[in-house]
């Protein structure tokens, strides 16, 4: 155990009343305590979104407790000793110390303790293993602190066995160090994960998809990726991974244009074209949303140059919408071999953010006014006005718009 402990006493997320009323209610008759990301990035200086507690009470008693304190409670995994407590400000994961019975590389059977050191023991990382008291007191009964301080991402204990516990391990290794880590990777972590990599198949596309969009997603990413590449494990989970060049350059850009990190536009940056994003989207089981999104990114023919004249941007933004507009700029950027460029880039991506999509003010009654029948036609008259009304950089001319209907209708209706 790390001695000379710090406190988190002075995290909000810690004094709220709510949380406040939680742990005290889970420690009655029994020891709850903060476990995991929460203690974690409350130590690192990072921020907290999720708060886990651990408690040696079985589910079944957690669940008697809150309800009676008036909260809601969810039994999300409760064979697993997990139970979802819910507030009115966030959500509460409480989970039962438990040791693990047996694994399956995807998923264990667990048993119920009042040991912290054997629950501490069954998780993943050092920095992991991590619990804190009502009052911020850290517990620390691996070492893990240690680790914390260096920025290290350990396994705890033999790393090969954590990995065969549940091959995710694999993904979240490299994960974790893209997000915490410094320096170089634990070297005994590495050649576990590298060793073995086949345990990868066995998992899930969904469980895969969401630690790797977080993987993309993480500062550090750049550098990790090359390792999961150099270690053949990159090649197993996205084989269609060819544009590390490309996916550093968009890295590189929202770090140094302070602009939000995107992890579905970097998945769309790593692939080369529509057939990869394609097999990507499925490989990974993507939404509907996100799947059409690194597609519509290279199949998309809109010419996007970095000296597009205002007319033409609003032109695109209006045919493309928005966050394709946005998403092609940011590959057109990445792909452009000239620095001196980017006040260009970043131009156009302002001129996007200011954009407010215009309204074509043709209305159904207004055309069928003007001598169109109900139906398809309407349809098909307003369109060729909205393309006529495009190419007049969106007049607001009523008139013009009118004597164009007309015209269109005049030569087209029959």
């Amino acid at each position: 155990m790390s001695s000379d402990l710090p406190t988190i006493e002075n995290q909000i997320w810690l004094r709220e009343d709510e949380t406040q009323k939680i742990i005290a209610t889970l420690n009655e008759g029994a020891t709850a305590r903060f476990v995991g990301g929460c203690v974690r990035n409350a130590l690192m200086g990072e921020p907290v979104a999720d708060v886990d507690i651990a408690t040696t009470d079985d589910p079944a008693t957690s669940t008697a407790k809150l309800e009676a304190a008036g909260f809601k409670v969810v039994p999300i995994g409760a064979d697993h000793g997990t139970v979802m407590a819910v507030g009115e400000t966030r959500s509460y994961e409480v989970t039962t110390l438990r040791v693990d019975v047996e694994t399956d590389g995807r998923h264990a059977d667990v048993a119920f303790t009042e040991d912290w050191e054997g629950d501490a023991a069954r998780r993943d990382f050092t920095m992991n293993a991590l619990y804190a008291d009502a009052d911020g007191t850290v517990h620390d009964p691996l070492g893990g602190y240690d680790d914390l301080k260096a920025r290290r991402v350990r396994f705890i204990g033999d790393a090969a066995q954590r990995i065969e516990e549940d091959y995710l391990r694999i993904l979240r290794f490299f994960r974790f160090h893209a997000a915490y880590g410094r320096d170089e990777m634990d070297a005994d972590g590495l050649k576990a994960c590298a060793d073995n990599r086949d345990g990868l198949a066995r998992l899930s596309a969904e469980r895969v998809q969401v630690e790797l969009l977080k993987l993309l997603g993480a500062d550090n990413s750049v550098a990790v990726l090359r390792a999961m590449a150099a270690a053949g494990i990159l090649g197993d989970v996205l084989p269609e991974a060819s544009r590390l060049d490309r996916f550093e350059r968009v890295v590189d850009i929202e770090a140094t244009q302070l602009f939000s990190s995107d992890p579905v536009l970097r998945l769309g940056a790593i692939v080369e074209d529509v057939a990869a994003a394609e097999s990507a989207g499925t490989r990974l089981r993507l939404s509907n949303a996100d799947a059409g999104r690194i597609k519509a990114m290279h199949a998309d023919t809109t010419k996007i140059v970095c000296y597009l004249s205002m007319r033409e941007v609003r032109r695109a933004l209006y045919t493309m919408g928005l966050e394709l507009f946005k998403d092609r700029v940011m590959l057109g950027w990445a792909d452009d071999g000239k620095t001196t460029n980017a006040f260009q880039w970043r131009a156009l991506l302002a001129m996007a953010d200011s954009w407010e999509r215009p309204e074509l003010p043709l209305t159904g009654s207004m055309i069928k006014a003007a001598g169109v029948p109900e139906g398809p036609e309407v349809g098909r008259i307003r369109a060729e006005v909205e393309e006529w009304w495009i190419d007049s950089d969106f007049t607001e001319d009523e008139f013009s718009i009118i004597e164009r209907l007309k015209a269109v209708v005049q030569a087209t209706v029959y």
